[in-house]
């Protein structure tokens, strides 16, 4: 990329754009990652009856948000980030088995491995970052778990995301993820789902400022019926989702 001349304002605005454009596609429900075979519980919920309609599900996914994603992913995501900044990989791998014991479940566990290790794969692939190649080559030979949050961290490191829209991107991710299993199942209308999703702006806005300057000894999870949700889940004979 020939930036020379382009005026020192013109190249911060260029790199922070490249930043941006690789932090939306990383966030899309279209990225590779496999969000869209998991509904994190939901399934089972709608196949009870027991979320029957808008109300219902954004109730669903603010539970997700506030007791799962926020208080662990999305802490050892950022943390993550600043630490494959410091090239403290050590710390990311150990971010990582942390992230893996506060995930009891073990479809919910799956899932985010199975997420983690894929967004890892691309992401290396397309930047070629030795710490990202290293993360993945560990969770290909199960060295360490490969969980979607600690990838995602390790991304934005190699891309330069800010860590404030980091967060909020992937606990959209997060909510996005629910919402479009929940247009499937329920089922909702398309414009139901988005109205969900613009309901739930503010929650994550908030939730992304907790978020920032938590440290690994802050993560925690508390999601007792969700987990239930998901345990059942697995054992449904027919089922669209595999979580």
């Amino acid at each position: 990329m020939v930036l020379l001349s382009l005026s020192a304002s013109a190249v911060h605005t260029a790199m922070a754009s490249e930043a941006l454009l690789s932090l939306l596609q990383f966030a899309d429900g279209l990225f590779p990652a496999g969000g869209f075979a998991h509904s994190m519980g939901l399934e089972t919920y709608a196949r009870t009856e027991t979320i029957a309609g808008p109300d219902e599900v954004k109730a669903l996914v603010e539970v997700q948000l506030e007791c799962v994603v926020a208080p662990a992913d999305a802490v050892a995501m950022v943390l993550a980030l600043k630490a494959a900044q410091r090239c403290e990989l050590g710390a990311v791998f150990e971010l990582d088995q942390i992230l893996d014991a506060t995930k009891s479940v073990a479809a919910l566990r799956n899932a985010s491995r199975q997420m983690g290790r894929q967004t890892a794969r691309v992401a290396a692939a397309l930047t070629e970052d030795s710490r990202l190649v290293e993360f993945y080559r560990c969770s290909q030979s199960e060295r360490t778990p490969g969980h979607h949050a600690v990838a995602f961290g390790l991304a934005g490191s190699a891309m330069g995301w800010d860590a404030q829209a980091a967060i909020c991107a992937y606990l959209y991710g997060a909510a996005a993820l629910m919402v479009s299993a929940a247009v499937k199942l329920v089922p909702l209308g398309q414009l139901a789902g988005q109205r969900i999703l613009w309901a739930l702006a503010p929650l994550i806005a908030r939730l992304a400022l907790q978020v920032e300057g938590k440290s690994v000894d802050d993560m925690w999870t508390f999601a007792p019926a969700l987990e239930v949700a998901a345990m059942r889940h697995s054992e449904m004979e027919a089922k669209l989702f595999r979580s």
